[in-house]
């Protein structure tokens, strides 16, 4: 037999034929010498399990899927094109940029310049604006990314941004111009309120901080508090499919939450879009 001596007095290494040993794999049973040998949680293995044992071995993820210690690079990224946008507009003038390019309820309704939802959350008004929007998304978002990962945080941001971008289209009265990651950012701390808990974190001082600034939202004026409560609500949501998902299946449900979630915010947008067709098609001189 493989393995052993031609008088059959003791098994041979089988990586080693002309080395006699009494020491077995303890996965696969075959005899192994000194050299093959591989220490294992129980006696020792040889190197093809040990290898096989690696190659099956599942790496540890976050409760959204992602692997552990990924670096947040993805945050960064975002601020990086946040702050170019916003010094492009510096340059070609902030009142042109954002009027072209900024949530216009009238334009989006009787243009179909739908994709300033997408793009209003890219732009902001001022360095105030920018400034406070950036070191939010610097020191949180790096959290909430290494529990979601790259991707999934991606999806979060832009998803959270749009939400925040239609309900501010949906609510906020027709003529009103926004713009601003806002309605990202605070999807971005719902997310980790959502996420955060799931993990166990102390979310209290994100609590606080979203408190904070949804009051500052209503006393203050010209900030758009709609846009606020809409990114935050919709990242929350968002968050809570990524974390909660099924794990034998998470994936597939994490996608279809997260289309779900989209197709409520197309609702949201034709129903909208379908007001304002019928009440400015009341007002004199403003085509259909």
């Amino acid at each position: 037999m493989p393995g052993q001596s031609s008088f059959g007095t003791a098994p041979h290494c089988y990586r080693h034929p002309d080395r006699e040993t009494y020491i077995s794999c303890t996965r696969c049973g075959r005899p192994i010498c000194p050299d093959c040998m591989i220490s294992a949680s129980v006696g020792f293995q040889c190197p093809e399990c040990v290898a096989e044992g690696r190659a099956t071995q599942r790496m540890p993820t976050t409760a959204a899927g992602a692997p552990i210690g990924e670096r947040p690079i993805v945050s960064m990224v975002l601020v990086g094109i946040c702050v170019v946008v916003f010094a492009l507009e510096f340059l070609i003038g902030v009142d042109q940029v954002t009027g072209r390019f900024g949530m216009y309820p009238p334009d989006i309704a009787l243009n179909g310049e739908i994709w300033r939802l997408p793009t209003s959350m890219f732009l902001h008004g001022n360095l105030l604006h920018i400034g406070f929007n950036m070191l939010v998304l610097w020191t949180i978002g790096p959290q909430v990314e290494r529990i979601l990962g790259h991707g999934r945080f991606l999806v979060l941001y832009l998803v959270a941004g749009l939400g925040g971008a239609v309900a501010s289209y949906a609510f906020s009265a027709p003529l009103t111009l926004s713009v601003g990651a806002s309605g990202a950012i605070f999807g971005v701390m719902g997310a980790l309120v959502v996420a955060g808990r799931q993990v166990g974190f102390d979310v209290r001082q994100v609590l606080i901080l979203i408190g904070i600034n949804v009051a500052i939202g209503f006393v203050g004026g010209g900030i758009d508090w709609r846009a606020h409560l809409g990114g935050l609500a919709t990242g929350a949501a968002v968050a809570a499919v990524m974390v909660y998902a099924p794990r034998a299946s998470r994936l597939l449900w994490q996608t279809l939450g997260v289309l779900a979630i989209l197709g409520l915010l197309v609702m949201i947008t034709m129903w909208r879009t379908a007001e304002l067709h019928a009440m400015l098609d009341a007002i004199p001189g403003i085509p259909a």
